[in-house]
């Protein structure tokens, strides 16, 4: 694959989805806790859920590894960071992406690059 790598986290994937905006040619990753994330929301419908899904086909999915598990331990040791939060920023390094997000907290974090959606660049 040709590009740079990004991760994208639950609020980029839902800003992605509300406004209708088209990524440029990268590769794209996501967490399997930001599937979970968007999935698992109470009122989301039927309709909503089979859009989500065919959305994310498009993106490489990441599952928690050894790596991963072990990259979330050592950010949860090291910061304040909550758990879905550390699993995100542990498989954007385990990915060698850079994390796309509109959370300030990751947006500011010392783990990892990241950058908001509205900056992402080919």
């Amino acid at each position: 694959m040709n590009g740079n790598n990004y991760l994208l986290d639950t609020n980029s994937i839902i800003y992605l989805l509300k406004d209708g905006l088209t990524l440029p040619f990268n590769n794209y990753y996501f967490s399997i806790i930001t599937e979970i994330e968007l999935l698992s929301y109470k009122k989301i419908t039927p309709q909503e859920e089979g859009i989500i899904k065919q959305v994310l086909t498009n993106f490489n999915k990441l599952y928690i590894n050894e790596d991963i598990k072990e990259l979330t331990i050592k950010i949860r040791k090291n910061s304040m960071i909550k758990l879905p939060d550390s699993l995100i920023i542990a498989s954007s390094l385990a990915s060698n992406s850079i994390l796309v997000t509109s959370d300030k907290q990751l947006l500011n974090n010392k783990f990892v690059k990241a950058i908001e959606l509205k900056n992402l660049k080919d």
